[in-house]
């Protein structure tokens, strides 16, 4: 496996812990619809947390937020609204990122609530 894939892997199990920690429940992760793949999708009280899980070795060339692009937005608005409708749920359904930088031997991790929004 590729150095940036298994960044990517360990950076989903922090994110994944990291929201167990705060109560969350884990309902799916890797949920995949069409082009889009929703890293985690977590339940907490009546709220339906998309989080897209990005994980840097640096901030060199930016926040690990800063590379959820449109499109990406775009895509996982339609997947989750499929997930919503074929689910039948009624909950409030809110988009966040965790974003997480390799430290050294340690990550620091930022959770961004209401990241972005569907349009």
């Amino acid at each position: 496996m590729a150095e940036h894939n298994k960044l990517g892997k360990k950076g989903e199990e922090l994110a994944t812990n990291f929201l167990l920690e705060k109560g969350y429940d884990i309902v799916e992760r890797n949920y995949r619809f069409e082009k889009a793949e929703v890293d985690i999708i977590a339940q907490k009280n009546d709220i339906l947390a998309i989080i897209e899980v990005k994980t840097r070795s640096t901030t060199d060339y930016g926040n690990p937020q800063d590379f959820v692009k449109p499109q990406q937005i775009k895509n996982l608005v339609k997947a989750v609204d499929e997930y919503v409708s074929v689910n039948n749920l009624d909950v409030e359904v809110r988009f966040d990122i965790i974003a997480i930088v390799k430290a050294g031997n340690n990550y620091e991790i930022e959770h961004l609530e209401d990241a972005f929004y569907h349009f």
